[in-house]
Order: structure tokens, then C-alpha cells, then sequence
């Protein structure tokens, strides 16, 4: 972002007919004021949003900024373990710890001594309360807790391995697992900060709903005749969003996902698949719930308007055109099988036996195992999603043609990068680009999954630690530039934001990993050894929410990847080997949008047809379902073009404050309902409204002749 400022002197005496955003005070008993010229950022939400004014007398490392900084990193860590478990995952963004953390800085602003202590044998000395609690240190102490409130991909794979292979993993071998993806994460940040954070063309785009929360919780601002402060809007939309979160949250459960077609046609298997909001095509699903829209895609008030165009054409291309074609002509034997599904299933169109093609004792695959029992199938849902994930190549072509000179610039920075960490190397940059400018994050989780698969196959450990060292150390450096860019808004030193990212990460993997009885390593340990049969739905108690949801796709894919192997899968030995060709779409998709953006140059709406996010449309699934899609892309929509379009005062003021609050007030009930109720196993009353459920039984079933499953209707 480009900042121009004059410095203008003043007298005490003329201070007071001056109204700027920022005055100084020097030892000469003058005033220096900086007054705003021009804010030439070249994205206009950041102009809306963005302050350009900065006081770079604010302390920032303080006393206040290390203690609530750890602290809330260790707690949301903590919490982020137990929510991500959640049939409806709860995410606690650092916006939770941003709003709590205030009126603490507060109270040791008013109570903590103010007078310097000296350490001894040093000539240093420490200042407890270093004067009014400011955004700077704010905005460390939110960065400190946004390493906490990042899920460590390292983690999925302890919950694999106990929740579902019922084995056990030595906690130093977890705990340096995730310590050196972490560090990765680091590095790449370094390499690319400067094509990533400084250009004002990444503007990271979710940054700016924590930007204009701390403007509301620290700009002085004057009431408007007949309406509100921000600050008073977001406690509006806070206590709110807190209070009627009890309803879908504990009371009727069912509203998070509401698929009426289902009960019209309650004997319909063909109305039911179309109808289904969490298992089927979502035709008219909707939800009463927040958390639904916002749970698994993020906020749609925080992405751009014509980025939700082109994840809702990806949703609609995949499940309205693709999938119901495939489905209805029985592409790849689809009809044995459900039209949604993450698992996979045998030939007769029941769950596979891991087991037959597992060797118990070396826990690696057994062939004759495989030979004797036959080969892995999946829901054609699922084999279009690992296709779409092949044509994520776009991510490189599509950066290479319309960030060219960006990609030139790396090129001769990097001709002696070191080899052995290529492929997280050759895609943090373009996948970095596409986050800064769309809000959307593609993974390189299928590409790892598959490289390991070949080269180290029938070792399903092996293949998610690849993927983790991969994409997982990807999505750290994602996590570190996104913070960079925020302190970078914020006018934070850039020394300050490297000590507090430096200082955060070893102590959050100790808090994560080791099993030990402390507060903040219980968080997902202690639910996988307290929950009994956490990620098992058909076992658990009605109304238990600790379903796995994003646990199970890991599961489901290791089998796949690095039991069976893509080979089995979709090589020469596989039944999908067709799905390859997305490799070649996926490269090429990219080129004729480039070509019409140069033959017609005037219509800049060409420019953000983006091929790898309409690729990657509906690559949240099938961890995120329909219904949450439709209610994502429509409440996107309204926001950010009939809103943003008609009422752009209104949106600039409240949008992302919006976000902020409706975020926050979900996250204090569901901390709330857990600590007060459901931790004891009181789950609600016993009415069909408390399961979490669409009530939608016959959307699983199979329509092949002669499939027999259970529950289900079977077809001649």
C-alpha cells in the first residue's frame, strides 16, 4: 500500500483548531501532527478499511503483549482441539482471543505498577505498565493467538492413528513431526515475504476483518445522529450472534441443516440424493445457523465478491453438472454405491474391510489380502473430487501467465534453492498468491498424497507424514505471511513480528502434542481418550457432536494413498485411471482466459475468471457439505455485491465488523454449552429436532439392481 504524509509543526496554543488522526508530542513542547494526504492502495476495500496513519512512539513488546499473547495461544490451542472434532466444526479464529484479551490489557493498565524494576546484576529494567494498553501491542498479543487458533495438520495424523487404526504413536515422534513442518513454514515465509506481503497487489483479504475490529475497539469515535458507534454495532452483533447460538448450538440441533425436499418425498431414494443438504446435492437445503455457513469455508463476508462467483460456478460445475451426470449414467459402476460419500466401500457396495488388505503385524499392505478380497471403490462424488484436485496444476499456470513478472523475479532469485524441499518450494509461491488476492487457500495435499503413493507404496504412515511435510508445511507459511501482512497493515515493526512468530511456535507445539496432564496439552488428547467412540457416528450417544468430520477424509485418504495406492487406484491397475486427464486440463484451463484477457483487454472482468479456484470450487468437500456451500455462496453474494454495490457506506463500516461478531458470539456459546453442559453428558432434550441431521436416511443408499444395504430400499 503507497502512503503519503506531510509533517506540519504546531504551537499547544493552534492544536486545538486542527482535527487530524495523529499528533506527537516532543521534548520542545511542539506538536507534531500527520496529516492524511492520499491512501493510493490499489484495492479499494483496503483503501475503505485500512488506516495509513501510524504513532511509532507505541511500545509494542510489553510485559502485557508476552503474558496474554502466550496465554491465549496456549488456550486456543487448546480450544481449536476440542471444536475441530464437531459434526458442525468450530473454528476460534484469533478474532475470540482479539476481543477477550482487551478488557485484561485494560484491567493491568489500571493495576500493574508503572514504576521501571531493575534487574538485578543488569543494567536493564523491566516496565510492567508501560502506559495505556495500545493497538500495537493488541495486535502481537492477536497475532501470538492466531498460531494457537490454527489447526497443525500434524495432528490429524495422532487422531488417525488412535481414533482409527486404534494404535498408538510415541509422543517425541509426533511432537518433532510437527516441530520441523512448523519450521518449514517459517522458511518459506522468509523466502517469499517479499513477493507475498510487501506487494499492496496481495492484500490478504481476511486480514481485513481483524483490521477493522481493532479499529472499532480503539479509534475514538463519535456516535452518528441516529445510529452507532462500530464498536457499538459489533457488541450488538456479539451478544446476538451469542444468544441465539443455544438454539442450533443445543436446542435444535436439526436447523443446521434444513433439506425439506427430503420430507415430501420421504419414501424417494432419487428426491432424497437430490435433496440432501449433508449427504446428497442440497437442491433446496438451507440452514438457520451460522456456524453452517461460516464453519468449514470461512466467512464469506471477508472474500472478495467475484471470488464467491468463482467458488460457487467450481460448486455448481462439480455437483449440478458433473456429478448428476456421472451419477445417472453409471459412470464407474457410481449407482452401487452413495452419490456423496467420503468412504469407500467393495464391490457389493458395502464399507471396505481395511482389515483384509492390512497386515496387522507390520501394518503395511497386504497383496494377497487384496487379490483374495478385490479392489477399493469409491462414491463418484469422491472420484470427481480427487480429479478436480489434479487440475489444481492450474494454480502454476495460471500464476505463471497472470503474475508473469512475479514469476520471472523468483526465477533468478532461486536458481540454487535447495532441491531436496522442491515441491513445497515450487507451490508456496503461487498457492500465496492465490490466497493474498482471493481469500481462498488451494492444498497440495492430493499431489503429495500421490508422489509418496508411487514412490513409497502400502505404508499408509508414511504417506500422510509426506503429505505433511508437503502441504502441510505449505499451509504454515501461508499462516506466517497471512500474520506478516496484518502487522504490515497495522504498522508493526517488523523486528517485533518476527520475535513474537519466532518465540510463539516452539511452545505451541509442546502445548499440542505431548500427552502430559497439563491444562493446554488436553485438547484433542483429551478428548481421544476421554470421548468414548469419538469418531465413530453410528456408535456414539444421540445429540453427541464429536463426529470427526475432517478426521475421516484423512482417514479415508491414507487408505486410499498409502494402503491401497494410487497405482491400485488410479494407475494402470486401478479403476480411475481416466481421472489422470484433469492433470492436462488443469495446465491448460488457465490459457484461454489469459488469451481473451489480451484480445479484449477493456473487459476487465475477464481477469478474475480464476481456473484454479473454480477448480478448487468445491475442493472443501466432502468435509464441507452442500447445504453449507448454498449457504455460504448466498449470504457472500448478498454482502459483498447487492450490499457492497447499493449501500458501499454501510459496507465499509460494518461489513467485516460483522464477520467479527457473528464469529465471536458462536464461538463464546459453544465454549459455554460445552464447560456448562456437555461435558457431562447432558445433551438436550430427546426430540428428532436434537439430531444432527437433515433427516435425509435414504440419501446414502445405493440404486443398482440387487445392491443390499442396510436401511436401504433394494432396486431390480
Amino acid at each position: 500500500m503507497g502512503i503519503r504524509k506531510r509533517i506540519e509543526t504546531y504551537t499547544n496554543e493552534s492544536i486545538i483548531k486542527l482535527s487530524y488522526d495523529l499528533f506527537l508530542r516532543s521534548a520542545d513542547d511542539k506538536v507534531y501532527v500527520f496529516a492524511e494526504e492520499e491512501n493510493d492502495s490499489p484495492i479499494e476495500q483496503v483503501r475503505l478499511t485500512v488506516p495509513i496513519t501510524d504513532d511509532p512512539t507505541l511500545p509494542c513488546l510489553t510485559f502485557r503483549t508476552w503474558v496474554l499473547g502466550i496465554t491465549s495461544c496456549a488456550v486456543l490451542a487448546f480450544l481449536n482441539q476440542f471444536f475441530g472434532y464437531r459434526q458442525n466444526a468450530i473454528y476460534l479464529s484469533s478474532v475470540s482471543a482479539q476481543i477477550v484479551v482487551l478488557p485484561i490489557g485494560k484491567l493491568m493498565e489500571a493495576y500493574l505498577p508503572n514504576k521501571p524494576i531493575r534487574i538485578p546484576g543488569t543494567k536493564w529494567s523491566l516496565s510492567l505498565n508501560p502506559g495505556p494498553f495500545n493497538s500495537k501491542e493488541h495486535v502481537l498479543i492477536t497475532i501470538f493467538a492466531n498460531s494457537g487458533s490454527n489447526w497443525v495438520y500434524a495432528v490429524g495424523i495422532i487422531t488417525i492413528v488412535k481414533a482409527f487404526y486404534h494404535r498408538q504413536i510415541h509422543p517425541l515422534a509426533a511432537l518433532l513431526l510437527t516441530k520441523t513442518t512448523q519450521l518449514l513454514g517459517y522458511g518459506w515465509a522468509g523466502i517469499f515475504r517479499k513477493f507475498l506481503v510487501d506487494s499492496p497487489y496481495m492484500w490478504w483479504p481476511s486480514n481485513l476483518v481483524q483490521v477493522s475490529l481493532f479499529r472499532a475497539l480503539h479509534d475514538v469515535e463519535v456516535r452518528p445522529k441516529g445510529g452507532l458507534t462500530r464498536l457499538q454495532f459489533f457488541l450488538i452483533v456479539l451478544v446476538s450472534s451469542f444468544a441465539y447460538y443455544i438454539v442450533p448450538n443445543y436446542l435444535f440441533p436439526s436447523i443446521t441443516a434444513l433439506s425439506f425436499v427430503c420430507w415430501i418425498w420421504k419414501d424417494s431414494v432419487t428426491a432424497q440424493q437430490i435433496g440432501s443438504g449433508l449427504r446428497g446435492l442440497g437442491v433446496g437445503s438451507f440452514a438457520l445457523d451460522w456456524s453452517t455457513v461460516a464453519g468449514f469455508l470461512g466467512s464469506p463476508l471477508a472474500t472478495p465478491g467475484f471470488d464467491i462467483i468463482n467458488i460457487m460456478a467450481g460448486f455448481v460445475i462439480m455437483l449440478y453438472i458433473l456429478i448428476p451426470i456421472a451419477y445417472w449414467t453409471n459412470s464407474f459402476g457410481a449407482k452401487r454405491f452413495p452419490i456423496f460419500s467420503s468412504h469407500v466401500f467393495n464391490s457389493d457396495g458395502g464399507p471396505y474391510n481395511v482389515s483384509e488388505v492390512l497386515n496387522g503385524t507390520t501394518f503395511e499392505f497386504n497383496q494377497q489380502g487384496y487379490d483374495r478380497y478385490g479392489k477399493m471403490n469409491l462414491s463418484i462424488f469422491f472420484v470427481y473430487t480427487y480429479g478436480l484436485s489434479f487440475a489444481t496444476l492450474a494454480t502454476r499456470s495460471h500464476v505463471a501467465l497472470f503474475y508473469g513478472r512475479l514469476w520471472q523475479t523468483i526465477a533468478t532469485a532461486f536458481w540454487a534453492v535447495l532441491l531436496a524441499i522442491l515441491l513445497a518450494l515450487l507451490f508456496t509461491l503461487p498457492i500465496g498468491v492465490i490466497t493474498a488476492t482471493t481469500n481462498q487457500q488451494p492444498g497440495l495435499n492430493v499431489i503429495t498424497e500421490l508422489i509418496i503413493g508411487y514412490i513409497y507404496p502400502g505404508k499408509p504412515l508414511a504417506n500422510v507424514a509426506f503429505k505433511t511435510y508437503g502441504f502441510g508445511s505449505t499451509a504454515q507459511a501461508i499462516m506466517f505471511l497471512s500474520d506478516f501482512k496484518l502487522g504490515h497493515y497495522m504498522k508493526i515493526p517488523p523486528k517485533s513480528m518476527f520475535i513474537v512468530q519466532d518465540r510463539q511456535t516452539p511452545r505451541l507445539q509442546l502445548l499440542e502434542i505431548e500427552p502430559f496432564h497439563t491444562f493446554p496439552s488436553k485438547g484433542g488428547w483429551w478428548l481421544l481418550t476421554s470421548v468414548e467412540h469419538i469418531c465413530e457416528p453410528s456408535k456414539l450417544p444421540q445429540g453427541s457432536p464429536w463426529t470427526c468430520p475432517g478426521d475421516d477424509v484423512f482417514y479415508n485418504a491414507s487408505i486410499i494413498w498409502g494402503v491401497v495406492g494410487p497405482l491400485r487406484m488410479f494407475g494402470r491397475l486401478g479403476l480411475y485411471s481416466k481421472m489422470n486427464y484433469f492433470f492436462l486440463i488443469g495446465i491448460l484451463a488457465p490459457l484461454p482466459v489469459w488469451v481473451l484477457s489480451l484480445l479484449f483487454p477493456d473487459q476487465k472482468w475477464i481477469r478474475l475468471v480464476n481456473m484454479p479456484i473454480i477448480f478448487g470450487g468445491a475442493g472443501a468437500m466432502p468435509t464441507a457439505k452442500a447445504v453449507n456451500y448454498v449457504c455460504w455462496g448466498a449470504v457472500g453474494i448478498f454482502f459483498n455485491f447487492f450490499v457492497y454495490r447499493r449501500f458501499k457506506g454501510w459496507w465499509a463500516r460494518h461489513n467485516y465488523i460483522l464477520s467479527a461478531g457473528l464469529d465471536a458470539g458462536v464461538a463464546f456459546m459453544a465454549i459455554l454449552c460445552y464447560f456448562t453442559l456437555q461435558i457431562r453428558d447432558i445433551n438436550g432434550m430427546k426430540w428428532w429436532g436434537l439430531e444432527l441431521d437433515d433427516h435425509c436416511p435414504l440419501a446414502s443408499c445405493p440404486t443398482a439392481p440387487g445392491i443390499e444395504v442396510k436401511g436401504c430400499p433394494v432396486f431390480h
